[in-house]
């Protein structure tokens, strides 16, 4: 899998609402009205993560979540990160 440079990562970002190049991967940052809203949501990522066999870093405090997306295989920021970001951002919230 080839890794996007950081011109193209901006590029694909500039069309995928909330997600922000941060470091080595891209980021999202969520805020729910509580616990179980922000648990539901991590659900929800889960099972588009686990169809996409790719897997983000999910933390979550309370009612903050925050994604980070990069291709661990490929050490850095892949298509597949844009695909699986494009997915999230489908998820009712």
């Amino acid at each position: 899998m080839t890794i996007l440079t950081s011109d193209e990562i901006l590029e694909k970002l500039n069309r995928i609402e909330g997600w922000n190049l941060k470091d080595t991967h891209i980021q999202r940052i969520y805020k729910f009205k509580d616990f179980k809203q922000a648990l539901g949501f991590i659900l929800q990522v889960g099972i588009l993560a686990e169809l996409a066999d790719h897997h983000p870093e999910i933390i979550n405090v309370y009612n903050n979540v925050t994604l980070n997306l990069n291709t661990h295989s490929a050490n850095g920021i892949t298509q597949k990160d844009i695909d699986l970001a494009k997915e999230i951002n489908t998820i009712s919230i």
